[in-house]
C-alpha cells in the first residue's frame, strides 16, 4: 500500500464534529512498515489529537522510533503543513532531510523536507548535560 493510500483511507475514519476538517496521516519507518492516524477532536480543542501525533503515536506503539517518510492529506485548496507542535514530534523521529508529502483529496502535492518545515529544530543538542 502506497503511503498516500493509507493516509486516504485513515482520514475517512477521522473524529471531527466541530470543525469538519478530516486529516490524514502515513508514516513509513525504515524497517518498511507504514503506521497512519488520523485527527481526533475534543469538545476541549487544545485535547484534541492531530494526524500526525496519531500517526507517530502508532509508530512508537509498534515499536519503532524512526521517520523514512511522512504524507499528510486533507481536504482543503491546497496542502495542509502540519502545526508547530507536530513539526517538532516529526523532528524527534526523523532526520532534517526526511521527506514530507503534503497533499489534498484531488492530488496536489508539495514536497518538503523535515528541516525545511522546521529549520532550527529544539533537539537534545540544546539541553544542558553538565
Amino acid at each position: 500500500m502506497s503511503l498516500r493510500q493509507a493516509a486516504l483511507d485513515v482520514r475517512r475514519n477521522a473524529y471531527a464534529p466541530y470543525s469538519g476538517f478530516q486529516v490524514g496521516a502515513a508514516l513509513r519507518t525504515p524497517s518498511g512498515a507504514i503506521h497512519a492516524g488520523c485527527n481526533v477532536e475534543n469538545v476541549a480543542y487544545p485535547e484534541g489529537t492531530c494526524a500526525e501525533a496519531g500517526a507517530i503515536a502508532a509508530m512508537v506503539a509498534a515499536g519503532e522510533t524512526g521517520i523514512a517518510e511522512i504524507y499528510v492529506v486533507a481536504d482543503s485548496p491546497a496542502p495542509v503543513p502540519p502545526c508547530g507542535g507536530c513539526r517538532q514530534k516529526i523532528a524527534e523521529f526523523a532526520g532534517p532531510d526526511v521527506p514530507v508529502i503534503l497533499a489534498t483529496l484531488d492530488g496536489n502535492e508539495t514536497r518538503t523536507r523535515v528541516g525545511d518545515l522546521l529549520p532550527g529544530a529544539f533537539s537534545t543538542d540544546h539541553m544542558d548535560k553538565s
